[in-house]
């Protein structure tokens, strides 16, 4: 989950402003969380607590209103009706990776992630990405090759995984979709060898730069069990005091450890 909020940190500059090169600086004066890591915060608050995902995703978005939500999405927060809207955007990816390390089979994962996709996101496409994502991570954090995790993530969703981030670059353009979105940013992990390269190829896509280093950086962590510590100690100073006793208890209760 840290790597997730770290890669959506890092991103945040270059939403707007698209780059494609792997060297750029890491933080910005302009770099702060953004809706990718209240809503990251909230799922993992939601599982601690064992409480609704909607709820805890409204609860959470009401106290940060100006994280850069999508149109819709603050319309939903903002209304007290739980319903959703037939979304397929990716926001129900960048979410998931909570899901990926609480939860301790494939099936379980795959219904959670549902679950809190579904009540925004109830399209098929954001249901399915916000599984593909929690079941890379779990993939991934339970020690699983590059090599099994893309035939999986390939098998069951029909993901391309076989491009790379060099062919994927020239072409791509700004996509908030999940079918647009969750496939590339696997593969910016699936080509990487470690943490920070997963996230810096991640945002050299030029894309909607925060989500897919947000969803890349949440696989990576996991994989790789490792981010510098300069990342997390600048990370941390960027977030509230509520956000690091939600991620801290989170990290403690499920065993997760990364070195840095």
């Amino acid at each position: 989950m840290f790597g997730a909020i770290a890669g959506d940190i890092i991103g945040s500059v270059y939403e707007y402003d698209p780059i494609r090169t792997e060297d750029f600086p890491l933080f910005d004066a302009d770099c702060r969380f953004t809706d990718d890591t209240v809503m990251t915060v909230a799922v993992a608050h939601a599982i601690l607590e064992g409480a609704d995902y909607a709820a805890a995703m409204k609860a959470f978005g009401r106290r940060y209103p100006d994280a850069g939500y999508g149109g819709a999405f603050i319309g939903w927060i903002l209304e007290d009706e739980l319903r959703p809207y037939h979304s397929w955007g990716n926001g129900s990816a960048m979410r998931a990776s909570p899901i990926g390390l609480a939860f301790d089979d494939a099936e379980r994962v795959l219904l959670e992630a549902g679950r809190s996709a579904e009540v925004s996101h109830d399209h098929p496409e954001g249901i399915k990405g916000a599984q593909a994502t929690a079941l890379a991570v779990f993939l991934a954090r339970q020690g699983k090759g590059k090599g099994a995790i893309r035939q999986e993530i390939m098998g069951r969703f029909g993901y391309d995984l076989n491009r790379t981030v060099e062919e994927i670059r020239p072409r791509y353009r700004f996509d908030v979709s999940c079918q647009g979105t969750v496939p590339e940013a696997i593969i910016a992990f699936l080509d990487s060898r470690d943490y920070e390269d997963a996230v810096r190829k991640a945002v050299s896509l030029g894309g909607d730069s925060d989500t897919l280093a947000c969803i890349t950086g949440g696989i990576a962590a996991a994989y790789y069990k490792e981010i510098p510590p300069a990342i997390v100690a600048t990370v941390r100073t960027l977030l509230p005091e509520e956000f690091l006793t939600v991620i801290d208890r989170f990290c403690n209760i499920y065993n997760i450890r990364f070195n840095h």
